[in-house]
């Protein structure tokens, strides 16, 4: 594992870090889009008082924190391995360069003892999962891993209640962030009530220390809705998604293929109008997730988890 200097500094002196994934680098945006959303993300952590750490697997090395050169490289990879949990293993053995998932992500932080995480949306139980049993791991690291993830919700093309029955299950606090509902990714809200609700980074932080003091295991969900001046149009959404899962059920894709396949229709159908929502909403995100370390670090000098 190779840790940054500036984390390992931070993590001695109990500074705020915000953990960031890095397949929306890989996987998610095209070059040079992803090298400036990346950039552009840990500015807005910094800015905010907290330490940015970007994790990804780099020719086999865990690497949290990257440097210039190293992003660069990883942005511009022929054939990055999009490495969820059950694929680290291999990507360390085979000496393999890639982005890291939710889940793999939610797992390095732990290990390292970073306790607030950054990403867009969280994965799920997919449409149809009753069939397919189609389940992403990120919700077996939320009940595992002591991660507060900062997030709009989990990916609008999932199954959204059926999401929300396994967090319960798995004992994951959802915590609507200034919302009574959970927000559905690209937009503000959904027909699903979020369990509780949370108005400051101090109030997320108190609960993180809450749990974790008491030895309960597992992560937080906050559920932060994307702002309302980049939120899309609920039925526009929801028809391209449609039309996105139709198609993909024609050319039988399954497995971990489905989420950038849907999220690439989904953008082809709006024209683009999904992938400015997407940016807006991991830019919010990164700031309130580093307001909430703020607070945690503050809090809670000694570290709960």
């Amino acid at each position: 594992m190779n840790i940054h200097p500036d984390i390992k500094r931070a993590l001695k002196e109990n500074k705020p870090i915000v953990a960031l994934e890095s397949t929306i680098i890989t996987h998610g945006l095209p070059h040079p889009e992803n090298v400036d959303m990346a950039r552009e993300v840990e500015g807005i952590v910094r800015e905010a008082g907290a330490v940015p750490a970007t994790i990804a697997i780099i020719e086999g090395v865990i690497t949290v924190g990257l440097h210039d050169a190293t992003l660069d490289a990883l942005a511009l990879h022929p054939a990055p391995l999009k490495v969820s949990t059950r694929d680290i293993g291999y990507a360390i053995s085979q000496k393999k360069t890639g982005g890291t998932t939710v889940a793999a992500t939610m797992q390095i932080a732990e290990q390292v003892g970073i306790h607030v995480f950054a990403t867009g949306g969280i994965g799920g139980v997919h449409r149809g999962a009753e069939l397919s049993f189609d389940v992403s791991s990120d919700l077996e690291a939320l009940g595992n891993c002591r991660v507060a993830v900062v997030c709009a919700g989990a990916k609008a093309i999932l199954d959204l209640g059926k999401t929300l029955e396994v967090l319960e299950t798995k004992g994951v606090e959802v915590v609507g962030y200034k919302t009574d509902t959970l927000p559905a990714f690209y937009t503000r809200s959904s027909k699903h009530a979020v369990p509780h609700r949370l108005n400051t980074p101090e109030d997320v932080a108190a609960l993180m220390h809450a749990k974790w003091s008491f030895g309960l295991p597992g992560g937080v969900v906050v559920a932060n809705p994307i702002p309302e001046s980049h939120a899309a149009d609920e039925a526009l959404i929801e028809k391209a998604i449609a039309k996105a899962l139709q198609d993909m059920k024609h050319q039988g894709i399954i497995g971990k293929d489905q989420t950038p396949y849907l999220l690439e229709r989904v953008r082809q159908l709006t024209e683009g109008k999904s992938v400015d929502a997407n940016v807006a909403l991991v830019r919010h995100n990164a700031a309130v997730a580093a307001d909430i370390a703020v607070a945690y670090a503050k809090q809670h000098p000694l570290n709960d988890a």
